[in-house]
């Protein structure tokens, strides 16, 4: 039985990257950057007024005659002879002739004649050439996930295109006997099937829509069909339920009759701790407890870094942050404990109902309380460690 920490280095030694594609920009939102983007051009490209307002040659006159207007756009700009100024609007090309831009509230007009109230600094309100940027620079860099701002960052620079690392097609397949779908009466002693549809939500979360679910009866032959169909049809494999060591438990039987390569089964966690990694091939496969909360806390710990490591992040894990504990906890178990908890402001409450089968307290959760196996007791007031399920 091996760490979290070890298990973690495992999922991400073992996250082959997949292919890379091309995709037109306004397609392109939650992808990562394959390649890092270099700047085309210089923003601005040309000498901008920041400011509505007049542009004009900077002396101590403040009185200068005006000679026309011009606005965000005109392909051409008149030249300015001294004394002489010219009406000019936010994002519009500044003049050759003139180097600073007067706000169109610090002066007044008297017809052609322009009265400066307020003489502005040599050089104000005007955009130098590459303010922003030089051309040439590098902008993002590679493993950049692609958000609303940087498809309008990129547009701003007059890409079309990005080359991303492809999103992974993913199967789950759920077993249990017991399992019943949603929608129809309850039968005696069945449970409705709720893993499924959680970690499908769960991944698309991620981007993640190229999704199929399958069921598995729970014996040697079905389970070992559902995973080899799923072989055929996915990038990674996940599997919910079936991978302990019960009369009935066909996972891993069923990962070995289709020549998976375990890489590890059980994680010194609390809960989830019958988790199993393997490798075929260029795909991965995960075997999840069956228990929901189990299941879940598997999903955010390995699987989510996992996926996001494959689709070109850099920092794929959920992020950990510090806060303080409300209450004393007392761990037992020499394991590591993963506790669903609520963060409110700087203070970190775990909730009861800490049952690997609850996820009534999981729904309510911001946070995973982290405990390390060698802690055996934290204090109300401690500094404590947990992931941030919203990152």
């Amino acid at each position: 039985m091996i760490s979290v920490l070890e298990a973690q280095e495992f999922v991400l030694k073992n996250a082959e990257k997949l292919p890379v594609i091309t995709l037109k920009l306004e397609d392109s939102l939650g992808y990562y950057l394959a390649t890092d983007c270099v700047s085309p051009l210089s923003l601005p490209s040309f000498r901008q007024s920041a400011m509505d307002g007049y542009a004009f040659t900077h002396t101590n006159e403040t009185r200068l005659k005006v000679t026309g207007q011009i606005q965000a756009g005109d392909l051409s700009t008149p030249h300015l002879k001294p004394g002489e100024a010219v009406r000019i609007f936010t994002g519009a090309p500044v003049p050759d002739t003139a180097d600073t831009v007067v706000i169109q509230e610090h002066t007044t007009r008297e017809g052609d004649t322009l009265i400066i109230e307020k003489l502005p600094l040599p050089k104000a309100n005007v955009r130098p050439i590459g303010e922003q940027l030089t051309a040439g620079t590098q902008v993002l860099d590679r493993g950049h996930q692609i958000n609303e701002a940087s498809i309008g960052f990129m547009a701003g620079l007059g890409l079309t295109e990005v080359k991303v690392y492809a999103k992974p097609k993913v199967c789950i397949i759920t077993t249990g006997n017991e399992l019943q779908e949603r929608g129809t009466p309850l039968k005696p002693n069945h449970i409705y099937e709720s893993n499924g549809i959680m970690l499908q939500n769960a991944l698309k979360r991620l981007g993640i829509l190229n999704i199929q679910l399958l069921n598995a009866e729970d014996t040697l032959d079905a389970t070992s069909k559902a995973v080899h169909e799923a072989l055929e049809n996915s990038d990674v494999l996940i599997v919910s339920g079936g991978i302990s060591v019960g009369d009935f438990d066909f996972v891993q039987q069923a990962f070995q009759d289709n020549g998976i390569e375990e890489h590890f089964y059980k994680v010194n966690q609390k809960p989830g701790k019958p988790l199993w990694f393997g490798i075929k091939d260029d795909k991965s496969v995960f075997g999840l407890p069956g228990n929901p909360a189990s299941s879940l806390t598997c999903f955010y710990a390995y699987v989510l870094p996992h996926l996001r490591s494959r689709m070109g992040s850099i920092n794929p894990l959920l992020n950990k942050r510090s806060a303080i504990l409300s209450e004393t906890i007392t761990n037992i178990h020499g394991k590591t404990l993963f506790l669903k908890a609520g963060v409110n402001g700087n203070t970190i409450t775990p909730f009861t109902g800490q049952a690997s089968s609850m996820l009534n307290t999981y729904a309510l959760s911001n946070a995973l309380l982290l405990i390390p196996e060698d802690t055996e007791q934290l204090n109300a007031g401690d500094a404590v460690t947990y992931l941030d399920l919203n990152s």
